[in-house]
């Protein structure tokens, strides 16, 4: 019988970074993985390869409306949908090797198996009908989310898909029904849109993006709306029926009232994720979960269950696998007796459409409901002189900042490149720095984060370029 300091059940970006700092740590460790691959929903039907879409639909957008004003004459572009599935798969492939060399350079066992926990220090490994006893001193509970499921909409994952199925669809759809204006669904939504969907998004909420600023919200609506997005926000989808030609949607007011029926060729279900924790044995372990089937954790990622920890999508807080992987770097080092930590307040969240939306920190909406005075500074990417010559100029970055001490609260960017563009502001906040620190710092010419700089400057009305 193996025995470890650490088994870690998950390989996501929050299992497999866990793993792999325990072993710097000098920890034996494993990690045990369902799925064929590593690397977890992030790297084979998440975040990874979404981004491979939404980059190679934006190149053939660009090669189809930007690139004759560039003076670049080509011929209009032809989509060849297979060849753009493989460049996906290419880039999956290539990030789960590398998942899989991390755990041969830090010498990490890797056990295919579903997990369960039968209690403190104790993990079964089941596979092809076979399953052995793995005794180790530390558990890390890291198997992530799945797709949350709507009522009486049964995914097929071919007509009705969630985000999975929407990652490999086998032809445009003509008509793409969204439901849902969260990050995953504008994304996804966003890259059928280009490759020549006509996309309806349908949101319960009255607003696109919940949890962000609203002002971004709002500004980024009209963005999508002209390039082609339809929304039917205060609204909820309650079933579709499908005959041969089409999905028949049926949608109603979200407060009531009559209902309509919306023609599709493939409806998509966002609406957002669910922790994922069947077959563990957490109930019968002692392992306790919260009203919202998550995990319930102490200040320290420990579970009610001694020697047994969570983190990731599986606990609360925002489902980011950059908020895991922080998770995983803490909790190794708290098992190995250091002062591991996650610093909750300053954790950027980014939407990937074009142009991409980012932010970091508190939104107004959530300084004006603590009660806390706040200063704003703005600056359009319509007076910065990059994104002026390269004609990408929608957006604007936005600052908040302490009325007092002026220490930046929140920073929220919509944009080209927005993405890229938080982290100095995440930093900044890291060191609790000022809007005038971030508005003294040099920043190179001509660059898109000089707005950031100048947006800084406005927090105290002295912006040059506006």
């Amino acid at each position: 019988m193996a025995t470890y300091d650490l088994v870690v059940i998950g390989t996501g970006p929050g299992g497999y970074v866990c793993a792999v700092r325990a072993a710097q740590l000098g920890m034996k460790v494993a990690v045990v993985e369902k799925n064929a691959t590593l690397g977890g929903t992030c790297l084979n039907v998440g975040c990874m390869p979404s981004k491979a879409l939404l980059h190679a639909s934006e190149m053939f957008e660009e090669a189809g409306h930007s690139f004759a004003k560039m003076g670049v004459s080509v011929s209009a572009p032809k989509l060849d949908l297979p060849a753009m599935m493989n460049f996906k798969q290419q880039g999956i492939d290539g990030n789960v090797k590398g998942v899989e060399f991390l755990m041969k350079k830090n010498k990490i066992d890797v056990l295919k198996g579903t997990g369960k926990i039968l209690g403190t220090g104790k993990v079964e490994v089941s596979a092809d009908g076979k399953a052995q006893v793995i005794e180790t001193k530390n558990i890390v509970i890291a198997t992530g989310s799945d797709i949350a499921r709507l009522k009486g909409i049964e995914i097929d994952e071919k007509r009705i898909v969630s985000s999975t199925g929407a990652l490999s669809l086998d032809k445009v759809p003509g008509r793409l029904l969204v439901i849902g204006a969260g990050v995953i669904g504008l994304e996804l939504g966003s890259v059928w849109r280009r490759l020549g969907s006509e996309v309806m998004v349908v949101e319960f909420l009255d607003r696109v993006l919940p949890g962000m600023d609203g002002e971004v919200a709002r500004q980024f609506q009209r963005m999508l709306e002209k390039q082609g997005f339809a929304f039917k926000l205060g609204s909820k989808v309650t079933g579709v029926e499908a005959n041969s030609k089409a999905l028949l949607a049926k949608i109603e007011p979200a407060a009531g009232g009559a209902a309509e029926t919306i023609e599709a060729d493939v409806v998509l279900v966002c609406i957002g994720r669910t922790p994922y924790t069947d077959g563990l044995g957490l109930k019968e372990a002692g392992v306790a979960l919260d009203a919202r089937g998550r995990v319930q954790i102490d200040p320290h990622f420990a579970t009610s269950l001694k020697g047994v920890y969570a983190i990731g999508d599986v606990v609360a807080g925002p489902m980011l696998a950059h908020k895991a992987e922080d998770e995983g770097v803490a909790v190794a080092e708290i098992i190995a007796g250091q002062a591991g930590h996650v610093n909750y307040d300053v954790i950027p969240g980014v939407v990937y459409t074009t142009p991409e939306v980012s932010s970091v920190g508190k939104t107004e909406e959530e300084l004006k409901q603590a009660g806390v005075a706040y200063t704003v500074g703005k600056f359009p990417f319509t007076a910065n002189g990059r994104s002026k010559v390269n004609q990408t100029t929608d957006g604007f970055v936005k600052i908040l900042a302490d009325a007092k001490t002026d220490r930046v609260l929140g920073v929220h960017i919509v944009g080209r490149e927005a993405g890229e563009m938080i982290h100095e502001a995440c930093v900044l906040m890291e060191f609790g720095g000022s809007a005038e620190d971030l508005a003294r710092t040099c920043h190179a010419h001509p660059t898109r984060s000089e707005a950031v700089k100048e947006a800084a400057l406005a927090v105290g009305k002295r912006a040059i370029h506006m």
